[in-house]
């Protein structure tokens, strides 16, 4: 008999449609389950289970209601995650409990968790109003609860700074703001599964920008890392930590850490793999893709043995340089005749409106590389970065009858 994936993602796009692939090359059927039309946007042709990630009781109700046979359940998203525990331990079968999935989409429960554990962890508290800058070590960092891909998060370095961040925030439809204070040093991502809570790792990306504020946007993933042993064998330490401290148990792990003299702090973890399109700089042997990885694995398979194709790969997330309505890009094929590079991908559509940092969260693409080394790697997506050429519109804003 197959085996049977429940997918929960509020997106349809290139993950979800590799999932699908990887159910047709493994022999298994894949039921997406998303807060999205199932009937307008479902890659399976009306397959999809209409859910809403706010409405947890609704949704496994729904769920039940169509007695589905389930072998594993997986996510896409932080959102999805949460519904997605809920839904295995309903089904009974494995993936990260409830309170853990709760727990990576909560900045400040999981720092409470991370302190608990006696973990490196910055002063944190949670701000309710302007006048907390008092109370804020400084620099200091700010950040909604909820929220992932660095959307909201902003460095203040004094207290007329702080009120400016907290404002902006709020604006964001936060009531509270997470504060930390901030930590120096270089970042990474580890990407992994978690089996009975035990860390297998894929791979640590090293993000050679200096993410140091005043906001945090993403750039450039690439793996290998480039950092001694010591300092990787302390990244996947801190990281399995973190899953113990969390709860996670089975099913993809997203971490993102910074490393100084003290040595690995952790930022985030999160209970779903790398976003976007991010997961296709990670071939594992055979061109076996992530998401069969995770289907499998999902589903009760081994994949210990399982290991990246290299030996370097890397990908850029196209950054937004401004507010505007896009119109359109020139220089997509010069950028992918620099060589090394593997493809450019334009996910975005004209007349989308995109907002940069800290308000927006969205990339204009990716580009990918894959070469010899990680710096080969890094200066091809660079260099194919600087061939493209972004048209905006502005926004116009509309005049109320009043003004």
């Amino acid at each position: 008999m197959k085996k049977h994936l429940l997918l929960f993602a509020s997106t349809t796009g290139y993950q979800i449609r590799v999932f699908a692939e990887a159910a047709r090359h493994v022999g298994a059927e894949v039921t997406l389950a998303t807060d999205r039309c199932h009937i307008m946007d479902d890659p399976w042709g009306d397959r999809a289970i209409p859910v809403k990630f706010d409405r947890i009781a609704e949704s496994l109700e729904v769920l039940r209601n169509l007695n589905l046979q389930v072998d594993g359940v997986a996510a896409v998203g932080d959102k999805p995650a949460v519904l997605a525990a809920e839904a295995a331990a309903m089904y009974g079968v494995p993936f990260h409990p409830p309170a853990a999935a709760r727990a990576c989409h909560d900045k400040h429960a999981a720092r409470e968790l991370f302190q608990a554990a006696g973990m490196l962890v910055p002063r944190f508290f949670r701000a309710g109003s302007e006048e907390d800058a008092a109370r804020a070590p400084y620099p200091c960092v700010l950040k909604p609860l909820g929220q992932s891909a660095s959307k909201g998060v902003i460095r203040a370095n004094n207290p007329a700074e702080f009120a400016a961040a907290f404002r902006r925030i709020i604006r964001m439809g936060e009531k509270e703001v997470q504060v930390e204070a901030y930590i120096p040093g270089r970042e990474f991502a580890l990407e992994g599964l978690a089996t009975r809570g035990r860390l297998e790792t894929i791979a640590i990306f090293d993000k050679p920008d200096p993410l140091e504020g005043p906001f945090f946007e993403e750039t450039i993933y690439v793996t290998p890392s480039r950092e001694p042993e010591a300092v990787q064998r302390a990244l996947m330490e801190t990281t399995q930590q973190a899953i113990t401290a969390l709860g996670l148990r089975h099913g993809p792990v997203h971490a993102e850490m910074r490393y100084n003299e003290r040595g690995a702090w952790i930022l985030e973890v999160h209970a779903r793999p790398i976003g976007g399109l991010c997961s296709r700089s990670l071939r594992m042997a055979d061109a076996v893709p992530l998401e069969e990885m995770i289907l499998v694995h999902a589903c009760g398979g081994d994949v210990s043995m399982a290991h990246l194709d290299g030996p370097a790969s890397g990908v850029m997330m196209i950054p937004t340089p401004m507010d505007g309505l896009y119109r359109g890009v020139d220089g997509v094929e010069r950028a992918r005749a620099v060589p090394l590079i593997e493809d450019v991908a334009i996910t975005a559509t004209e007349g989308q409106h995109f907002v940069p940092p800290p308000e927006g969260s969205s990339y204009l693409g990716f580009i990918f590389a894959r070469g010899e080394t990680p710096e080969q790697v890094e200066e091809a997506l660079r260099r194919a970065h600087a061939k493209l050429k972004f048209e905006f519109a502005a926004v116009l804003e509309t005049l109320s009858p009043s003004s």
